[in-house]
C-alpha cells in the first residue's frame, strides 16, 4: 500500500479516506490511476484534482458508507471495478449487517488494491458468467440450529461469512483452530488465491510446474481436510510450510503462500513509503538490517530482494508488538522451502518461468 496526499492541500491521507481532514475536500480513489484524489463538484459529477479534466462519480456503494472509489461520470455502470464483484451482498436494513458489510468491504477494496497494482486478470460474472471472480457475502440463518454460512471458493465464487466481520467472533475461532493470525484481509487473500490457482496455474499451463514444488494436487481433496482435523499437522510442518493448514493439501498449500505473497509485497510497499530502516544498534549481523527503498510490485524486483527487506522488518515489526504487549505481528517462518514456494508464485505472477 502506497501513501496518498491531497492534491488541494498537500495533507497526507488515508487509502480509505473519504475526506482531508486538512482543507474539507471530498476524496475518492481512482483505482487505474491507482491514487487517491481529491474532488471538486462540478454539477452533479466531480472534477479529480488528480487527474485533471476527469469527471467522476462515487460508486453506488458510496451511499452505504461501504466505498469511496470512483467511476467514471459518463460510465455504463454506477459500482467501481471492486464492487462490481460482488454477486450477494446481506440485507443492509438490519444494523448489525450493515455494519460487518463496511468491514469486509474495506478488506475487499485493500485486496483489490493489490490485485490491480499486479495487474492481474479480473473478469467479473458480467464478463465471464461462469468462471468469473464474484464474492457472496451472507449472514447465518437467525436459527441458532440453522446451517452455518462456510467462508471458501468454488469456481471462482468466494463465499464471505458476514460473522467473521465481527471482532469477538473472528478470534474466538482463531483460538479455537489454534491458528496464529486471522484477519477479513487474510481470509479475501487465501480465497482469491485458490482463484488465481484456477486461472494462472490449471488454465495457464504451469500445472506440471506447480506440482513440482507444491505437491500432486490430484490427491483427493476431501480426504486430506478430514486427516488434518483429525490428526493435525506433520511434526516438522514449519520446514516445508507457511502454516499448519498449508499442509493439508496443495490447493491449500499455494492459497496460503499465495497470502502470504499479498502480506509481503503489500507491507513492504508500505515500508518503503515511509523510509523505513531497519538496523539494530546492538549487532552489525546483516541479516537483521535492511533499508525498505523497493517497490516490491515492480515485476522487474526479485524475490531474493523482497525476503531480504521482509525478514528484518518483521523482526523490527514483533520486536514493537512485544514491547506494547501485544501478540507477534507476523508469527510465522519462512523456511528455505516456504520462500521457494513464495518465488514460485512470483513468478506466476508477473508471468515468468520458474527458476
Amino acid at each position: 500500500m502506497k501513501l496518498f496526499k491531497c492534491q488541494s492541500c498537500g495533507q497526507i491521507v488515508y487509502f480509505e479516506n473519504v475526506r482531508c481532514e486538512s482543507c474539507g475536500h471530498a476524496l475518492g480513489y481512482l483505482p487505474r490511476a491507482m491514487t487517491v484524489t481529491a474532488l471538486e463538484p462540478e454539477g452533479d459529477v466531480f472534477s479529480a484534482l488528480a487527474a485533471r479534466g476527469t469527471l467522476v462519480r462515487l460508486c453506488g456503494n458510496a451511499d452505504h458508507d461501504a466505498c469511496n472509489w470512483l467511476v467514471a461520470a459518463d460510465g455504463a455502470t454506477t459500482l467501481c471495478l471492486a464492487c462490481q464483484h460482488n454477486r450477494t451482498i446481506p440485507d443492509l436494513t438490519d444494523a448489525k449487517n450493515l455494519s460487518r458489510w463496511q468491514k469486509i468491504e474495506a478488506a475487499k477494496h485493500h485486496l483489490f488494491y493489490s490485485l490491480v497494482r499486479l495487474n492481474l486478470p479480473l473478469a467479473n460474472r458480467i464478463d465471464d458468467s461462469e468462471h468469473g471472480l464474484a464474492f457472496d457475502f451472507l449472514a447465518d440463518s437467525p436459527d441458532p440450529m440453522g446451517p452455518k454460512v462456510m467462508t471458501g471458493h468454488d469456481n471462482g465464487l468466494i463465499t464471505i461469512a458476514l460473522v467473521e466481520a465481527d471482532d469477538a467472533e473472528r478470534e474466538r475461532r482463531r483460538t479455537q483452530m489454534k491458528e496464529p493470525y486471522r484477519s477479513m484481509l487474510g481470509h479475501f487473500r487465501h480465497e482469491v488465491g485458490h482463484y488465481f490457482w484456477d486461472v494462472l496455474v490449471r488454465d495457464g499451463s504451469r500445472l506440471e510446474e506447480c506440482r513440482a514444488v507444491f505437491g500432486d494436487d490430484s490427491q483427493d481433496y476431501d480426504a486430506a481436510l478430514q486427516a488434518h482435523y483429525q490428526y493435525g499437522a506433520q511434526a516438522d510442518w514449519q520446514e516445508h510450510y507457511v502454516s499448519q493448514y498449508a499442509s493439508t493439501h496443495p490447493w491449500e498449500d499455494w492459497a496460503e503462500t499465495w497470502a502470504h505473497y499479498l502480506h509481503i509485497v503489500d507491507t513492504l510497499e508500505m515500508a518503503s513509503a515511509f523510509g523505513i530502516t531497519v538496523q539494530p544498534r546492538l549487532t552489525r549481523d546483516e541479516t537483521f538490517s535492511a533499508v525498505i527503498d523497493l517497490d516490491p510490485y515492480n515485476p522487474a524486483t526479485a524475490m531474493k530482494d523482497i525476503i531480504d527487506a521482509w525478514l528484518p522488518l518483521t523482526f523490527a515489526m514483533n520486536s514493537l508488538n512485544r514491547a506494547m504487549g501485544n501478540p507477534d505481528m507476523y508469527p510465522f517462518v519462512l523456511s528455505p522451502s516456504v520462500v521457494t514456494k513464495l518465488a514460485f508464485v512470483h513468478d506466476v505472477v508477473h508471468g515468468r518461468a520458474a527458476r
